[in-house]
């Protein structure tokens, strides 16, 4: 029933298409950064997360994930913490092993098949005891990492009352693929050649457990993934970990309100990623799919506010007594 046909998203004349609509926004936008807490939150295994905590005194808190070789300090991050700040939430936005400006501690990295140290912030957050209310937002990557923790996962703490996700690859398989075409180079280069850096740094930190070598051999977002994506999270082909990865397959199993927004000229996305058919069919799950926006861009702004960052106040309006 919540599938949203009519989005209020209205694009600019001035950014014509998809990759526009991403690449102009990331580039250009400058947001005026509260002051934050940054804490240093040790984990089970000898790593650590870098926690940013945006606290005033309020009861609800919003946690936020950023997107693949993203961090807090994003202008998406950093324009949607103060946006909810100032609409009286706390805001927790975290950063993913090796992506706060300090390289982690253990071999393991970060990717969307990975829930457990999303579970560990929940946590953190529910063991300070100052929050009745814990909302989950994620950004590309991020939203798929926050829809498969409450897919997969059955230590969904009580205090978690809704998520939203803001262009998501909620099916990784068609994405790898369109990251593929000819068109998208210039996001394939700039992940490879982040993603292939901090291999480098990881087979210098671990030799006898990764082999920077094979990365001579890569020419495709899939061969990355073959050498590097599947081993590093314990899954024997490149397509058992896509399955895994995608909260395609487990939406259904969510049992809190959730969002999911995504741009219908999003270069990085297929309509895969936007099941029509689950949000006709599942009460608590709203899917608006505007016309334009890009990935994770959704500009112009008004009065220094992304689109998303309205849309995501507004829906919390509608589904939570405030």
């Amino acid at each position: 029933m919540p599938f949203i046909e009519k989005s209020t998203f209205r694009p600019v004349w001035y950014l014509p298409n998809g990759h526009f609509e991403t690449i102009y926004p990331s580039m250009r936008r400058k947001v005026q950064v509260l002051d934050y807490q940054r804490e240093r939150f040790d984990l089970t295994d000898g790593d650590f997360l870098d926690l940013d905590w945006y606290k005033g005194e309020n009861r609800r808190l919003v946690i936020l994930t950023h997107g693949l070789e993203g961090s807090s300090t994003r202008p998406y991050c950093t324009g949607m913490a103060k946006t909810l700040y100032e609409e009286n939430w706390d805001v927790l936005a975290w950063n993913c092993r090796s992506c706060s400006g300090e390289m982690n501690r253990s071999v393991k990295l970060y990717s969307h098949a990975d829930t457990a140290d999303l579970s560990a912030v929940v946590h953190r957050a529910v063991a300070t005891g100052d929050y009745d209310s814990i909302v989950l937002m994620g950004f590309s990557m991020g939203g798929a990492i926050t829809m498969n923790y409450l897919g997969r996962r059955n230590d969904i703490p009580s205090e978690l009352k809704a998520a939203i996700g803001f262009s998501m690859p909620t099916c990784l398989t068609s994405s790898v693929k369109r990251l593929e075409e000819r068109g998208n180079f210039i996001y394939k280069r700039k992940f490879l050649g982040q993603l292939s850096a901090k291999i480098r740094h990881k087979a210098i930190q671990f030799p006898d457990q990764l082999n920077a070598d094979n990365l001579l051999k890569i020419k495709t977002w899939r061969d990355f993934d073959t050498f590097y994506s599947a081993p590093m999270n314990h899954f024997e082909t490149p397509d058992a970990f896509y399955h895994a990865a995608s909260s395609l397959h487990v939406l259904e199993q969510i049992k809190i309100p959730f969002f999911i927004c995504n741009a219908l000229n999003d270069p990085l996305l297929t309509p895969a990623c936007s099941p029509v058919h689950l949000a006709k069919a599942m009460p608590n799950f709203w899917l608006e799919t505007p016309r334009r926006g890009g990935h994770v861009g959704f500009y112009p702004y008004r009065e220094e506010k992304a689109w998303a960052e309205i849309r995501a106040v507004e829906w919390l309006k509608e589904i939570m007594a405030f």
